[in-house]
C-alpha cells in the first residue's frame, strides 16, 4: 500500500488543542504519511525509531506477566516538554502523535483511535498487535531455573514491589545497560534480556524528542508500554541509570510509579544526577 495518507492525519492536529504532529508508519519503519511542518529527515527518524521501539516492546511482553492475551495496546513517552503516543493502525501499521505537556490526553486518544477506525478502509486488520511469545518458554518468570542469587536482589526495590498489589517485577539498569540488581523471582538471564531491550527502548525514545517539540534542553522522563495483560515502565533514576518495572493491568500504576520514584534515593545511584539529554 503506497497511498500517502497525510491528509487524514491533519484531523488530529486541527481538532486537538496542543497536538503538534502525527505520523503513520509501517512496522518496518517506512512512513505512510505525516502532518505538515515535519521535515522528511524528521519523519524518517521518527518512523524508524517507533518501529524499533515496537519490535523491542513485543519481545518483552512476558515481563508484564503471564496470560494468553499479550496484545500490545499503546506506548507513551513523556518528556519535560511534551508527550508522544503510539498505537496500532492495522496490520503492520502504527499511528504516532506528539503533543504539548498540557494536552487533554483523553481527547487526543479519542481522536487517534477514531482516525484508526477511518483508516480501516485502507488497512486490513484490527489496530492491535499480538506479541509473539518468547521461544523456549522464556516468558515464564516465577520459578525459573537459575534464579538470581541473594546478592542480586535489591531489598528496597523488592519491598516496594511487594507493597503494591499487582506489581510484578523490577530491575535496575546501570549506565552500561547491564542489570545492577532486581526483585525476587527474576533470573540473571531474564534481567539481562530485559536490560538489553530497555536500553534500546530508551535510545529510541530519545531519538523521538524533536517530534514532541524542538527544544535545546530536552529531558526524557519515562516510557510506558501498555499491553492487554499488564504494564511496563522505564524511568530515569540518575547518572545514566534506569529502573524498569512491570505490573498487572489492574494494578494501581500511579501508586506504583510514585513508590518507585520514592525508592530511587535508596538504590545508591542518585535521583537527580545526570539527566538524559536528547540527541
Amino acid at each position: 500500500m503506497t497511498t500517502d495518507l497525510s491528509w487524514m492525519l491533519e484531523d488530529i492536529v486541527h481538532n486537538v488543542p496542543k497536538a503538534r504532529h502525527a505520523v503513520l508508519l509501517s512496522a518496518d519503519g517506512i512512513s505512510r504519511g505525516a502532518t505538515e511542518g515535519l521535515g522528511a529527515d524528521d519523519v524518517r527518524t521518527i518512523s524508524a525509531a517507533m518501529a524499533g521501539m515496537q519490535s523491542l516492546s513485543r519481545a518483552i511482553a512476558h515481563f508484564a506477566g503471564p496470560g494468553e492475551d499479550k496484545q500490545w495496546n499503546q506506548t507513551i513517552i513523556e518528556f519535560d516538554h511534551g508527550w508522544i503516543f503510539l498505537i496500532g493502525a492495522g496490520q503492520g501499521a502504527y499511528l504516532a502523535a506528539a503533543a504539548e505537556l498540557d494536552v487533554d490526553m483523553q481527547q487526543i486518544s479519542f481522536r487517534m483511535h477514531r482516525l484508526v477506525a477511518r483508516l480501516g478502509t485502507n488497512m486490513t486488520s484490527p489496530p492491535r498487535v499480538v506479541s509473539d511469545p518468547p521461544a523456549g518458554g522464556a516468558g515464564r518468570v516465577e520459578g525459573q531455573q537459575g534464579a538470581a542469587s541473594a546478592g542480586f536482589v535489591l531489598p528496597e526495590l523488592d519491598a516496594t514491589i511487594n507493597e503494591v498489589p499487582g506489581a510484578r517485577h523490577a530491575v535496575l539498569l546501570g549506565a552500561d545497560g547491564l542489570p545492577r540488581g532486581a526483585t525476587t523471582g527474576m533470573s540473571r538471564d531474564l534481567a539481562d534480556t530485559i536490560s538489553a531491550a530497555m536500553t534500546g527502548i530508551h535510545s529510541y525514545s530519545r531519538a523521538t524528542a524533536q517530534f514532541a517539540g524542538a527544544l535545546e534542553d530536552v529531558h526524557w522522563r519515562q516510557t510506558v508500554i501498555e499491553f492487554q495483560h499488564g504494564w511496563i515502565f522505564l524511568i530515569e533514576v540518575g547518572r545514566g541509570s534506569f529502573l524498569a518495572a512491570a505490573a498487572d493491568h489492574n494494578a494501581d500504576i500511579e501508586d506504583l510509579t510514585t513508590r518507585l520514584h520514592r525508592v530511587v534515593p535508596h538504590l545508591g545511584l542518585g535521583a537527580t544526577a545526570g539527566r538524559s539529554e536528547g540527541p
